[in-house]
């Protein structure tokens, strides 16, 4: 059963954050569930794709060549 977690969660199999998705057995699943650590996750949600962001500053290039040489 796919579970989005609510709460984090680690083992020696796993390490999962709030909002991280994951298979779990049946009674695993209904176990966490009961515990409040995780909701099933319906099929026809839509998963949504990482938005990839670029952080820090430009790589940016001189066109003049090497003019910080001097």
């Amino acid at each position: 059963m796919l579970l989005k977690m609510t709460a984090g969660l680690s083992g020696p199999e796993f390490c999962l954050s709030p909002g991280d998705e994951r298979e779990f057995d049946d009674a695993e699943a209904a176990r966490l569930i009961d515990a409040g650590f995780a909701a099933k996750v319906e099929a026809d949600e839509p998963v949504e794709a990482p938005v990839k962001t670029k952080k820090g500053k430009a790589n940016v290039v001189s066109t003049e060549g090497n003019a910080g040489a001097d």
